[in-house]
């Protein structure tokens, strides 16, 4: 069964890169959020396997909304990786602070995104 892979980012080029990056692998299904409070939504309506969100994006961003979901019990153990083009040390430990599974630099290569969903699914 095809894992459920939300991808939550407010560029449209974004999620189509990510998305082409799995181009037809009949492994994951991907569903998408254009902001940190319709990934919220989303996440709880759909349950995914991951969320993958960037971090920077209008109304809620990646950090608040991941604290939002593990308020959540049933979004709480979902994984969230958290990305973004921010490296330095004040976002990367607000990302780590908010709960995140993981954080990492955009922009994201097929190799890097193929290790940490594999690290984080099962």
């Amino acid at each position: 069964m095809a894992k459920k892979i939300l991808l939550v980012d407010d560029s449209a080029t974004s999620r189509m890169k990510t998305r082409s990056i799995f181009g037809n692998d009949k492994n994951y299904e991907f569903i998408s959020a254009c902001d940190g409070k319709e990934g919220v939504e989303k996440a709880v309506a759909e349950l995914p396997d991951m969320i993958l969100m960037d971090v920077e994006m209008p109304r809620m961003t990646g950090i608040e909304a991941c604290r939002a979901l593990r308020q959540i019990e049933s979004t709480e153990k979902i994984p969230v990786i958290l990305m973004t083009m921010r490296g330095e040390d004040a976002f990367v430990k607000a990302g780590r602070a908010s709960g995140c599974s993981d954080y990492i630099l955009k922009p994201v290569t097929e190799e890097k995104l193929r290790a940490v969903l594999k690290k984080h699914i099962r």
